[in-house]
């Protein structure tokens, strides 16, 4: 009995800790996925001086 009322009392606290790892994991998600969307698109861009790393052979 008295694992079965320390367990309920535990799982209050693991449902907290859970719902603070699993916010973190989206935020983190979200911002790895930013970071390779402006990383995707400085990729596809031109230089902006449009001279720069051009040969004339």
């Amino acid at each position: 009995m008295w694992q079965f009322a320390y367990g309920l009392e535990m799982s209050s606290g693991q449902d907290d800790r859970k719902a603070r790892l699993a916010q973190a994991l989206r935020d983190n998600l979200r911002r790895r996925k930013a970071q390779a969307r402006e990383e995707a698109g400085s990729r596809e861009a031109p230089p902006s001086s449009g001279e720069v790393g051009r040969r004339d052979d």
